[in-house]
C-alpha cells in the first residue's frame, strides 16, 4: 500500500515539474497589465474592463506600479485604467512618415466634416453664351440668354461677379473603419512582468 502511494506521489511530482506542464500553465496565467478581448458580458475574475475606471492604489499596487497615472487618477489614492470604449489600441512611438504617439494619448474622431479645405483644388466652369437657345432644355449645350431650362422669366440675373458654387454642405460623414465590438479587459492579477 505504501509502495502504491509512493509511486503515485512520484508520478504526480513528475507531472507537476514537467517542463511541458509548466509552459502550458505559464501561458495560461496573464501578465499583470495585459490587455485582451473577451466576448462575454462580464469581466472574468482577476480582470477589469478597459473603460477608464479609477481603481484604488492600495488594492492594486502591482498594476499601479506598471500603469502609474498614464490613464488618469490622482496618483495618491487612485489610478485609471485605459479607456478603450469606441477606440482601437495602437503601439506608442512613431514610424517612417507617421505621427508620434505617446502612451495614453487619445486622438481621432468618429465623424468628420468635409469642407473646401479637405478637397483637392478644382473648378466648376459655367458655360454661357448670348446666342438664342434652340430648345427650352439645355442638352449638351451652353446656357443661353436669360432663359435657363425654362421659358419663364428668371427671378435672378446671373452676373459673373456674383456666381458662387458651394462645394460642401457642412454635413459630417463617418470616419470609422469596419469593426466588431467585443469587451476589452485588463489583467489585474497574474505574473508581474520582468524587463529583458
Amino acid at each position: 500500500m505504501n509502495t502504491i502511494k509512493s509511486g503515485s506521489l512520484f508520478l504526480l511530482f513528475l507531472l507537476i515539474t514537467s517542463p511541458q506542464i509548466n509552459k502550458a500553465y505559464a501561458g495560461a496565467e496573464p501578465l499583470i497589465g495585459e490587455i485582451s478581448y473577451f466576448a462575454g458580458t462580464f469581466a472574468p475574475r482577476g480582470w477589469a474592463f478597459c473603460d477608464g475606471q479609477l481603481l484604488a492604489i492600495s488594492q492594486n499596487t502591482a498594476l499601479f506600479s506598471l500603469l502609474g497615472t498614464t490613464y488618469g487618477g490622482d496618483g495618491r489614492i487612485t489610478f485609471g485604467l485605459p479607456d478603450l470604449r469606441g477606440r482601437i489600441a495602437i503601439h506608442q512611438g512613431t514610424g517612417p512618415g507617421l505621427s508620434n504617439r505617446n502612451l495614453g494619448s487619445r486622438f481621432g474622431r468618429e465623424t468628420e466634416i468635409i469642407n473646401a479645405n479637405n478637397l483637392p483644388t478644382h473648378n466648376h466652369a459655367l458655360m454661357v453664351t448670348s446666342d438664342s437657345p434652340s430648345s427650352s432644355v439645355a442638352t449638351n449645350r451652353a446656357i443661353a440668354s436669360t432663359m435657363i431650362y425654362t421659358s419663364d422669366t428668371p427671378d435672378t440675373a446671373l452676373h459673373s461677379s456674383s456666381i458662387e458654387n458651394n462645394v460642401s454642405g457642412g454635413q459630417s460623414i463617418s470616419n470609422l473603419q469596419p469593426a466588431t465590438t467585443a469587451r476589452c479587459i485588463i489583467a489585474l492579477v497574474g505574473i508581474f512582468p520582468s524587463r529583458n
